[in-house]
């Protein structure tokens, strides 16, 4: 009975193909609005994790803490120095790493040919805490770290411009005004989250950089990599005490410093796009009610066309309920048709959309599901209407419709 019913409904999409195909429509849009959205949204929020992840695990950054512009502070600005660093280093327990950097836009010249890079000076702790491999090459000796030698690691991306495919190991490069020789080739990172190139890097000895780059003996950064299970939010405390301590921050003096919680960051870039992408999947799934508007309209014309139809399959013995399944089974075929329709198309703009903007393809078989039932149930809900007014028809009246 049922298989029976399914046949004559998709014989009837079939004979008026053209129109079934202008009423499905809007279910199409929809379906495939709310997968492209939500399949979107699900890659861009996978990528920020990605972005977040490559900066290293547990990662606390300290930064000096500048006055707001135009407003009133009751704090110095101070840069972070080595005091700093010490107190931190003897202060701070369950960590893996913390590593001082101060950077700087520079331009870099092999050859012929010359970048812009952002040169680093930091120490060996900075691999760690930053989760980043040496490919080539090894790490600054100790004897480098003290005396300020010219020894760099570059990325991959000057690796790239310079030597190609080559092994730039021992080679001699331009940093700014100074010549530098390259020790160590870094691992690939990729571009982060804001379009910033990764592997444009040059590292070297915090103290060659504040010599031969900076001119000062300021510390720009602290990166802090809090040990696996440890508490983030334990550590910025003590890091905070320890600062203040360092820094000789009377009690009521505000803090001249910042310690983030990488963390933390993460958890709310991940909950805004989790939010923005529930609320375009919300507006992509109106067009869904249009559609079933659209199918409910359909129905209403295909009930009005069939009359004597019906009239002489109620006359011959058809009951009422015969009648009303066919009428919303025709509905659900229609709006299933149109779903999985949708489904394919959403998945292609999906795709499409993650090889252009590099996000991952993040496929939810939750979502093609709820797509696919959903769109079902519009068609049952929508085309209740027209199968009851079909079924309640009055045979003798059906009979005499022209």
């Amino acid at each position: 009975m049922l298989f029976e019913t399914i046949r004559l409904a998709l014989r009837s999409v079939r004979r008026n193909a053209l129109r079934s195909f202008l009423t499905l429509l809007g279910i199409v849009i929809g379906v495939a609005a709310v997968i492209a959205m939500i399949t979107i949204g699900t890659g861009t929020t996978e990528k920020v994790k990605q972005d977040i992840t490559k900066l290293g695990s547990n990662l606390l950054t300290v930064q000096a803490l500048r006055p707001m512009r135009g407003g009133d502070t009751n704090f110095t600005p101070r840069p972070l120095e080595a005091s700093d660093l010490r107190g931190l280093v003897d202060g701070m327990e369950n960590v893996n790493a913390i590593a001082p950097t101060a950077q700087r836009t520079v331009r870099v010249v092999f050859g012929p040919d010359n970048l812009s890079a952002q040169v680093t000076g930091t120490d060996n702790e900075f691999f760690t805490a930053r989760n980043w491999a040496i490919l080539r090459g090894r790490e600054f000796s100790e004897s480098e770290l003290r005396s300020g030698a010219s020894a760099c690691i570059i990325g991959q991306t000057v690796r790239n411009q310079f030597f190609g495919s080559g092994d730039p190991v021992d080679s001699l490069i331009r940093v700014g005004r100074m010549s530098c020789r390259v020790i160590g080739v870094l691992e690939a990172k990729g571009t982060s989250g804001f379009g910033q190139d990764q592997d444009a890097v040059v590292m070297m000895p915090l103290t060659t950089f504040q010599r031969r780059i900076a001119g000062n003996r300021n510390i720009g950064q602290i990166y802090i990599a809090v040990q696996e299970g440890a508490s983030t939010s334990d550590a910025v405390l003590a890091a905070q005490n320890i600062l203040r301590d360092t820094r000789r921050l009377t009690p009521g003096q505000e803090d001249n410093f910042d310690v983030r919680d990488m963390t933390q960051i993460a958890d709310a870039m991940t909950s805004t796009t989790t939010v923005m992408t529930g609320m375009l999947g919300a507006l992509a799934g109106v067009s869904l009610l249009v559609g079933g508007i659209g199918i409910m309209n359909i129905m209403l014309v295909s009930v009005t066309e069939r009359t004597r139809e019906i009239g002489i399959r109620l006359a011959i013995g058809a009951h009422e309920k015969h009648i009303l399944i066919q009428f919303l089974v025709e509905a659900t075929v229609l709006s299933l048709l149109g779903g999985l329709i949708g489904i394919v198309l959403g998945l292609s703009l999906a795709g499409l959309a993650s090889y252009t903007l590099s996000i991952p393809f993040v496929p939810s078989l939750t979502v093609i599901g709820t797509a696919v039932g959903f769109s079902a149930l519009i068609g049952m809900v929508f085309g209740f209407f027209p199968a009851l007014r079909g079924a309640r028809l009055d045979p003798i009246d059906a009979l005499r419709h022209e």
